[in-house]
């Protein structure tokens, strides 16, 4: 048997784009780790939704304010996107160019790069010029984010940059860019043919963790550090494990297999692996299959999963658990050579999807309606 912890509520936060009318995603919490690392009171969240036309951010300090609203320089299909810490600008990673926008739409600088359609070897200099193609329309996404700081913007691009001229054997690149003027500062080739990416902001604004999906190919897992004139690369877990979140002290990360069997957590400077759990016989069967069910022996972790503090983490296998009937999320102990699953979470009305973790004892959930998020702490 596993313990039973009781989740209590800490406030719902509602989105604040109509998913229908707006053509919106749902609503997440951006986080940045505190700089320097060891202060967990210093995370700093903002929510934010993406819809068609706009970018709104809220300060979940101060929910009854008024969302700030930016302007989309081209529909959510077309890119990701995220904001400056301080909540004052927005970059928007699309097919053809990283773009930041202020509060107004006005833009504050572009990077443009190769085209993310993977059969299109052109420069583009605006959205226009492919908007109304369907392939791009499905085009291969990047990705990126700010530093803790907010001093630099991180960029995941298909190569090359504008300035290099169109190549069509071109890859990936990771760049390092001025958040205040978008200048070039580093660039290293990230030796990947992304189909997305996600970046996982470190407490030193000089250091980024990038996870890269190949799809069947892999997700190579890359750790950037910039030392004020070179970005250095390394390269970790030979392709096989998604990087989902960094400790509090920035001392280490944590990590699921690619076929989600299995958490890890690496020491940050090396990538070695401190500890693993796997599903199987640690995490029970789910009370709702059907004894005669033999898959349901076999549950899987979600990819979302987080550090709650530098010795628990929070993980779901809801993802699987959906087949059975409600989500189940676990508290995982990280202290010590082995990780251990603790306890399960129960809460007072049932939630739908993963847990993500907001590194200061705290974590979310999001209706399965997609117009608010929970979020929760023991």
């Amino acid at each position: 048997m596993v313990d039973a912890a009781v989740a209590r509520l800490v406030t719902t936060l509602a989105a604040p784009l109509d998913r229908v009318r707006d053509a919106a995603d749902a609503p997440a919490l951006l986080r940045w780790p505190a700089p320097g690392g060891g202060r967990p009171a210093g995370v700093r969240c903002l929510l934010v939704q993406h819809g068609d036309t706009e970018l709104a951010v809220v300060d979940p300090d101060s929910p009854d304010a008024a969302a700030v609203r930016f302007p989309a320089p081209w529909p959510r299909g077309f890119g990701t996107c995220t904001v400056a810490p301080d909540g004052g600008l927005a970059v928007f990673a699309g097919v053809h160019a990283v773009r930041a926008v202020d509060r107004t739409g006005a833009v504050r600088w572009e990077v443009r790069h190769g085209c993310r359609e993977g059969s299109c070897h052109t420069l583009h200099t605006t959205y226009a010029e492919y908007a109304a193609d369907r392939r791009h329309l499905h085009a291969d996404s990047g990705s990126a984010v700010f530093s803790a700081d907010g001093s630099l913007v991180w960029a995941h691009v298909r190569g090359p940059v504008a300035a290099s001229g169109p190549d069509p054997e071109a890859l990936d690149e990771w760049l390092v860019l001025d958040a205040a003027d978008g200048r070039v500062l580093g660039r290293a080739e990230a030796e990947t043919a992304a189909i997305g990416s996600d970046h996982v902001p470190h407490p030193d604004p000089a250091r980024m963790g990038l996870c890269v999906g190949e799809g069947q190919d892999g997700v190579p897992m890359l750790w950037g550090r910039w030392d004020g004139e070179r970005l250095s690369v390394q390269r970790f877990c030979d392709d096989e494990r998604i990087l989902t979140d960094v400790s509090p002290s920035g001392d280490r990360f944590l990590t699921v297999t690619h076929y989600e069997e299995t958490l890890g957590v690496h020491r940050v400077v090396d990538g070695s692996v401190l500890s693993e759990l796997g599903t199987e016989h640690t995490v029970p069967r789910h009370p709702g299959a059907d004894p005669d069910d033999r898959d349901a022996d076999e549950a899987l972790w979600d990819y979302a999963c987080g550090f709650l503090d530098e010795e628990t983490v929070v993980a779901g296998t809801s993802e699987r658990d959906e087949e059975y009937g409600e989500a189940r999320h676990w508290l995982v102990g990280t202290a010590g050579a082995e990780m251990r699953l603790t306890a399960q979470l129960t809460y007072p009305f049932p939630v739908s999807g993963a847990p993500t973790a907001l590194g200061d004892g705290t974590w979310y959930t999001v209706t399965e309606a997609g117009d608010a998020l929970h979020v929760w702490s023991r």
